[in-house]
């Protein structure tokens, strides 16, 4: 049977008849439940709590019953588990109250009274003097290609909020018990959240145990924040001696917990016989109040920000700044939509000012195999876009729709977009190498059934599915045999986070070469255990983020992706006609399941571009905190999907395979962005772009 054929998935059975067990589903004796008590204010300093008679049982926790560092292990580590005086965005945590009846722990929470000193916040970022992270990288001489240009273009460009809008609220489990605490629940990177609460609980690596339950999906959302809750949870089960439940209602979730970064992304771009000479980039990413994982979305975001295209003359400055807003951090993608909006965008601009075929202009610049990345790294396997067009340009009708729609009358205006993308697979830079350093094991039990060990998560991905599958297939034996249980850090080892597009390329390929071994030296009805771990590829040029230069990826995924819409000019409403794509992300290990991942990355990029519009007031408060006016896209609001595998193996992949799960939302927004400009005949610099927009954008192009 071929890798790719699709099989039932591991979990499809449990979560069908509903026998999966998510953290609100479980229920521990004795248990308690908790709320979080959060700052009404975008930048106070905490004068006084007054807080009531609390009844037998019922409990504050707060930054004095921490009993290691009242930190957050992430980055910078500067989110505290509790405020120390200070709050820095409206939801800040101040105090969990905690106790058996969440009734009444909701009626004591309201009745704690704060008094604040007010102080002034900063919410724009452009306003904003503290850079979280700054980064400057570049190539060739920038500055002579701009001299000898025959034009030169700038254009500013600006995104939005994206929340991950994930089935399953945040929500997790604390119990401290025997002078260790067990942490469970929905997340994405038990390892992250075990080194932040042993830091939090001041325990050695030993006592902390993390346990990831049925997790109903991430999307970034489940890789940053659970490491804060457990931290919270952890200390609340230490104070109480009892195990301590929190779940997120969901505008709490929606309004609190961090999303994807707005940004401001300034580009300078030279031309020089038709061709694209040199591009001077300067990007500003809104970081919230805490740093959280905006260092690694900002590199992703710089180091794509010239595109698909072969740039000889680069510079590229980009920061994320503190701002007095919720925290932004990861969101599939991780930084990559904000600046391929702007790019592509700006192509095509430049193309229609040349009065050059926005398609022909790209294809002359598009980079090949070979070619120097942006970090001046090496494209070393092919690049197979241009085939990837073609087929989703035959297959949309693309170019007789884009002469059709030049002169439209009527209410109704249709417009068509195509964008192209890459997404480095695995996680940026050097870290595979330096920081994560993954390790997997193979537990072959005696009755011969052998079980994976590794630290990542499925998260409605089918991970555990695809692991399976890869050891089965080496082992040669039925897929049923293998077993995978969610991670439990007392039993498997650190492969790593389940993020950035790695955990197949990169663990699968470990788990493989752990079934080769296995397979070697299998002893029939004996247990065995084989480890495997991680080794750079020989060919990689050695990424130093000290100057921004190597290789930032080993390999890359491919996309394209062709837009039709068609507009109201009396409403402004958006009808999404087609979707074409086209995606290169290796050998698919199952079929189904990659083809899932697109379609799901696609409608998501559909809500990025259009109708997800988030934003907060003038005191720094979100303003949409639900899904009844924080829209996100359904099955309803694509009509056709086109969705086509071009297939480049990579060979360091398990079977040719390459990094999917990021990929399909990143180009999204481009190619829709310029499907509204094709209809309305006007330029728009920002996404989402709403229907208000839509009919101002109509006038102006009047």
């Amino acid at each position: 049977m071929s890798i790719s054929q699709s099989v039932r998935k591991k979990d499809h059975r449990a979560k069908i008849d509903g026998s999966a067990k998510y953290v609100e589903d479980l229920y521990i004796d004795g248990m308690l439940h908790a709320r979080v008590l959060r700052s009404k204010y975008a930048k106070a300093k905490i004068l006084n709590i007054k807080t009531p008679n609390l009844p037998e049982g019922y409990y504050i926790v707060d930054k004095n019953d921490v009993p290691g560092i009242n930190e957050v292990h992430m980055v910078e580590d500067d989110t505290p588990v509790f405020a120390d005086g200070i709050v820095e965005f409206i939801g800040d945590p101040i105090l969990m109250v905690v106790g058996p009846d969440l009734k009444i722990v909701d009626k004591l929470l309201d009745e704690i009274v704060i008094d604040y000193e007010v102080l002034t916040p900063v919410l724009d970022p452009e306003k904003s003097d503290t850079a979280f992270f700054e980064y400057s990288f570049g190539k060739g001489d920038v500055e002579d290609a701009f001299s000898k240009a025959d034009k030169v273009y700038e254009e500013t460009f600006r995104t939005g909020y994206q929340e991950q809008a994930y089935l399953e609220v945040q929500g997790m489990i604390g119990d401290y018990h025997d002078g260790k605490v067990t942490v469970r629940g929905s997340m994405q990177c038990p390892y992250y959240v075990h080194g932040a609460v042993a830091k939090a609980m001041g325990l050695e690596a030993r006592k902390v145990q993390i346990i990831q339950d049925v997790t109903g999906g991430g999307f970034g959302g489940k890789e940053d924040y659970p490491s804060l809750l457990g931290c919270q949870l952890a200390v609340a089960s230490y104070k109480t001696k009892k195990p301590v439940r929190c779940i997120f209602e969901r505008r709490e979730d929606i309004e609190f917990t961090t999303k994807r970064h707005p940004s401001i992304s300034k580009y300078k771009v030279a031309v020089k016989d038709r061709k694209v000479t040199a591009m001077d980039i300067d990007v500003i990413f809104d970081g919230g109040a805490y740093t959280t994982l905006s260092a690694v979305v900002l590199q992703r975001g710089l180091m794509c920000s010239n595109g698909v295209y072969n740039v000889p003359n680069l510079k590229v400055h980009g920061k994320a700044v503190k701002t007095n807003t919720t925290p932004t951090g990861a969101y599939r993608g991780f930084g990559a939509p904000q600046t391929f909006f702007a790019v592509e965008t700006i192509m095509n601009r430049i193309a229609r000012d040349l009065n050059i075929d926005e398609i022909d202009f790209k294809l002359a610049n598009v980079v090949k195999e070979g070619d120097s990345t942006s970090t001046s790294g090496k494209f070393h396997f092919h690049v197979p876009l241009p085939e990837m067009m073609d087929k989703i340009l035959e297959k949309s009708n693309y170019r007789k729709k884009k002469e059709e729609y030049k002169n439209q009358t009527g209410r109704y205006r249709k417009g068509i977009g195509f964008s192209w993308h890459l997404h480095g697979a695995g996680f940026t830079g050097s870290a595979e190498r330096d920081l994560i350093k993954a390790e997997v094991k193979l537990l072959k039990h005696a009755n011969n059934k052998v079980e994976i060990l590794a630290s990542n998560a499925d998260i409605g991905q089918g991970l555990k599915t695809t692991f399976s599958k890869i050891v089965a297939n080496e082992l040669n034996i039925p897929y049923e045999e293998v077993l995978i249980n969610n991670p439990d850090t007392d039993r498997v080892p650190d492969s790593g986070p389940t993020v950035a597009s790695r955990s197949l390329m990169i663990v699968g390929e470990l788990l493989r070469r752990a079934a080769i071994k296995l397979r070697s030296n299998w002893i029939e009805n004996e247990e065995q255990v084989i480890t495997e771990a991680f080794k750079e590829p020989d060919f990689v040029i050695p990424f130093d983020i000290n100057v921004f230069q190597g290789d930032a990826y080993p390999t890359y995924a491919w996309g394209a992706q062709i837009i039709e819409l068609e507009l109201d000019t009396l409403t402004g409403a958006h009808k999404v006609l087609g979707l074409w794509s086209s995606f290169d992300v290796g050998t698919p290990i199952d079929m189904n399941i990659v083809v899932g991942q697109m379609e799901g990355g696609l409608l998501q990029g559909i809500g990025y571009s259009h109708m997800e519009n988030m934003d907060y007031d003038n005191k720094g408060r979100i303003r949409n905190n639900s899904f009844t006016d924080y829209i996100i896209p359904t099955a309803a609001d694509i009509p056709f999907f086109d969705v086509d595998m071009h297939i480049v193996e990579y060979p360091l992949g398990p079977y040719g395979a390459k990094g999917a799960g990021e990929l399909p939302l990143v180009g999204v927004a481009s190619a829709y962005i310029a499907a509204v400009e094709d209809a309305t005949k006007a330029n728009i610099n920002h996404n989402p772009i709403s229907m208000e927009e839509t009919l101002v954008a109509f006038k102006e192009a009047k």
